[in-house]
């Protein structure tokens, strides 16, 4: 039976001698698992030392398609850093993964021989292979009898400070912005010989962080230091995404746990999803934009603006009734409008995170336009006590996309580079609104949501506007 591609089909690896990858693989082959060739390698590049004993590679990123065993790679790591006391912090998009990788590291060491123990008594010695865990969802703990300790727990933006590690664990990594980062790279500065590891696939239409990308952006074109990359994936867009031998360049466990078949169940409509997270295809975008990726870019930030003001939100039902995007715009100190994506989830999902969000922040409008969607959530605002938001006439979405279109030619919005909402405004063509020359929004491709540019359109339209307010002048 054929097997998938055992090494990346692009890395930077920094050359070494030693490495301590094969005491975690041989720790994690104790248990009812063995570990398949690609994953042997990687921890071997991972866990590469220099002449000092120190890691060769302080931060390590790695992408491969779904349902590959990447956070099995991860468990072999984190295994290691425990027999040997490290302090780990393990961290993730959502609570229900890091849930799920203290889980899979508990079944593991179980697997191996570790015996779980309750509160050490006085007197009492523990078996030499033992741990005592932290069950509590959303602060997970592992700690072994000779100190090594692992804790799991969901990131936010300002989650970690006062604590410190020597291994950070950033699971979902596509997730991963630029505010999380910030926060959590201080963790592990004071340790003696830190590392940080990223872990996850390339970024879909709807992922909201920017770290990764920059990361293997940077990796790729020799800009790093002391840092390594592996990537399972197809360098252009496929033609024929039923090609196998695709499958087995970008998928090191097909012929193993994974199937030609299961892969094959996997084919639906969305031709770009399936190429992104089955083929690790990382997206470039389109040069036959209404607005282009140049254009785009040069309004980039490298670091989060000084924001001035409260926020301006914009929601958005797409046409299809399958999405909803939530954005929002402020001023900046230097009088631009900062615009970032909240989110875009099914609509089947509800509006409670809508509400949850809305309820939290300083806001000063909020703006929705989808018939399949806003009269919905303007009653449920209503009903928890929040002013109802605005519904745009057809008159003042072509106003919006106008202000909006003349605003990125006067270089007067910011962004921080989402990969998800890049996709979406870097791949839309002009349509016509009305009947005087009104123009809207769609998109170039099957795939990627134009929801997220309009709730961005939405969002900095009011923010704009409130600019004109102006206190009223007398005169005798």
């Amino acid at each position: 039976m054929p097997k998938g591609r055992q090494t990346p089909t692009q890395s930077v690896i920094l050359p070494y001698t030693q490495t301590r990858g094969q005491e975690a693989v041989d720790l994690f082959n104790q248990s009812k698992h063995k570990a398949i060739e690609w994953q042997e390698l990687l921890c071997a590049d991972i866990m590469a030392e220099n002449e000092d004993g120190l890691w060769t590679h302080m931060r390590f990123g790695y992408s491969l398609p779904r349902r590959n065993g990447k956070n099995e790679v991860m468990v072999m790591r984190e295994m290691w850093g425990l027999e040997n006391g490290e302090a780990i912090l393990h961290t993730a998009h959502r609570t229900t993964t890091s849930h799920t990788a203290w889980e899979r590291l508990v079944r593991v060491l179980s697997e191996a021989g570790y015996v779980e123990i309750g509160r050490k008594k006085k007197g009492e010695t523990p078996p030499e292979k033992s741990y005592r865990t932290t069950k509590q969802y959303g602060l997970e703990s592992i700690t072994l009898t000779n100190g090594g300790t692992a804790n799991f727990r969901t990131r936010t933006d300002n989650g970690g400070l006062g604590e410190g590690y020597d291994l950070l664990v950033i699971d979902e990594a596509q997730e991963y912005t630029t505010e999380q980062e910030s926060t959590l790279i201080y963790t592990v500065s004071a340790s003696p010989n830190p590392q940080t590891i990223l872990c996850g696939t390339p970024p879909t239409m709807v992922s909201t962080g920017t770290v990764f990308t920059d990361l293997r952006d940077q990796c790729l074109t020799g800009e790093t230091e002391d840092t390594g990359w592996a990537e399972w994936s197809v360098p252009d867009e496929p033609k024929d995404i039923t090609d196998t031998e695709l499958w087995y360049e970008t998928n090191p466990s097909l012929g193993y746990h994974l199937t030609e078949r299961v892969i094959r169940s996997e084919i639906r409509g969305d031709k770009l999803d399936f190429v992104i997270q089955r083929l690790g295809y990382w997206f470039r975008y389109s040069l036959k934009s209404a607005i282009t990726q140049g254009e785009w870019d040069v309004l980039k930030c490298e670091s989060l603006p000084k924001l001035s003001g409260r926020l301006f939100v914009g929601i958005k039902y797409n046409k299809d009734n399958t999405n909803v995007s939530m954005s929002i715009a402020v001023r900046t100190w230097d009088n631009k409008i900062f615009v970032e994506t909240i989110d875009c989830r099914p609509i089947r999902s509800g509006n409670a995170w809508i509400l949850a969000f809305l309820n939290t922040a300083d806001i000063d409008t909020v703006v929705v336009d989808g018939k399949n969607g806003q009269d919905e959530l303007s009653d449920e605002m209503k009903a928890i006590g929040l002013k109802r938001p605005i519904l745009p006439t057809v008159p003042e979405i072509i106003a919006a996309n106008a202000l909006f279109t003349q605003a990125i030619a006067d270089q007067q919005i910011c962004h921080m580079g989402q990969p998800s909402l890049m996709q979406s405004v870097t791949n839309c063509e002009k349509r016509a609104i009305g009947s005087n020359g009104g123009f809207g929004y769609r998109s170039l491709r099957d795939g990627i949501d134009i929801s997220l540019l309009d709730s961005v359109i939405l969002a900095s339209w009011k923010c704009t506007k409130a600019k004109e307010k102006k206190k009223q002048k007398i005169s005798y």
